[in-house]
């Protein structure tokens, strides 16, 4: 069972080498785990699983692999329950008298018990108070009623199982959903000027070799590590019409921010003012003044904004149009100031580019920032914006 096991989770792409498998063998050995599961899956995690990420995929194939399993005996292992024992084709109603009239057993009782009815039981049952089944009262199934019992397939309708067969303990944390994550990274990266600054901590290894042989003597050469010099500063749209887009933009936000080591970032809503924030939860207290931000960040960074751009036209406008405060200047006198200040300006936008052409209000910041700066929030789009700052 345990060669079959390690051979589920090289499936399941989990990384798992004979170290880790000879590891496990030798706790195993050596008593760290004995034969109850929960003791077993512990140590068998720590050994096998070396990245949270497979975390939630080894709790599947573990699962898989042991199902039906309580202890690594063989007893345990002789048997499984059949599926058709856990199909429910009724459902039993008991009266609040029934119900009061039951009674839990205790928790080792009822393992106990459990065990001794996989030996005995060898049909499907329902609507019982004994064998394992569906409906009823008896403690080991699903779908029927007993103060404290083992909930087995099905879900749960009561809430009152002591333990659940093959539930899931963690919550996912699978390294599917940086798959998106992934892809944008790639297509950041054709964003990337190379430079060498900063302290000498790098061997060179050609000035090394040269300078050793014009001198006779080893000369070791230092240099600066190579790194992508483009700094970055990206604005993002926050709350209202960008609520549905928060996934797509937390995972351009987290792209971003492992790509380039010169990343700044704010926030503002809808259309850019005279202010900006670092935390939504703080947007009152905390407001940068967009000058600043201007005249901080020189015109070699490269300006990223991401919004839908949908909002009333007049927000863009007129004096006023904010929808949250009153501003003394226009929406669209602080876009031709930033499109000014960051001559490398791309726009993201979210929203399905078919329909852009029946959006005013991105009409408008198309023409004020330049009808070829803004691209669909997709991975093509992305790449593409990418080609239009590396210009």
């Amino acid at each position: 069972m345990l060669h079959q096991f390690l051979a589920e989770l090289r499936a399941a792409r989990i990384p798992v080498t004979t170290r880790e498998y000879l590891t496990l063998m030798e706790a195993l050995h050596k008593g760290a785990a004995g034969p109850e599961m929960g003791t077993f899956y512990a140590v068998s995690r720590a050994a096998l699983v070396k990245d949270e990420r497979h975390l939630d995929r080894f709790d599947r194939v573990f699962a898989h692999v042991f199902r039906g399993v309580q202890t690594l005996t063989a007893l345990f292992e002789a048997k499984e329950i059949p599926p058709e024992w856990l199909q429910a084709l009724m459902q039993r109603h008991l009266t609040p008298e029934e119900m009061e009239a039951l009674s839990a057993l205790p928790f080792e009782e009822l393992m106990e018990t459990l065990k001794r009815r996989l030996e005995e039981q060898d049909e499907r049952h329902e609507g019982g108070s004994k064998w394992i089944g569906t409906g009823g009262t008896s403690p080991f199934g699903h779908s029927g009623y007993n103060p404290a019992g083992v909930r087995i397939g099905g879900q749960g309708q009561h809430r009152r199982a002591a333990k659940v067969w093959e539930q899931r303990r963690y919550k996912d944390l699978d390294g599917d959903r940086e798959l998106g994550t992934r892809n944008l990274k790639i297509a950041l990266r054709r964003l990337r000027r190379f430079a060498r600054d900063g302290a000498a901590e790098e061997l060179d290894l050609g000035g090394t070799i040269d300078a050793t042989a014009r001198q006779g003597f080893l000369d070791v050469r230092m240099r600066p590590e190579r790194r992508n010099a483009i700094k970055v500063l990206v604005l993002f749209d926050a709350g209202g019409s960008m609520d549905p887009y928060v996934k797509a933009c937390e995972e351009l936000f987290s792209a971003a921010r492992s790509t380039f080591k010169n990343l700044e970032y704010f926030y503002f809503h809808n259309c850019p003012y005279e202010g900006l924030w670092r935390s939504n939860l703080r947007r009152r207290a905390e407001t940068v003044p967009t000058f600043d931000v201007i005249h901080k960040y020189p015109r070699d960074w490269k300006l990223v904004m991401v919004g839908d751009a949908a909002m009333a036209p007049y927000e863009i406008t007129h004096p006023g149009g904010s929808v949250e405060h009153w501003n003394e200047e226009a929406g669209g006198v602080w876009l031709h100031r930033l499109a000014e200040a960051f001559p490398s300006l791309a726009w993201l936008n979210p929203q399905p580019q078919a329909w852009w052409e029946h959006t005013h209000s991105i009409d408008i910041v198309r023409r004020i920032i330049g009808p070829q700066r803004m691209f669909p929030l997709t991975l093509p789009g992305v790449d593409a914006a990418m080609k239009e700052l590396s210009r």
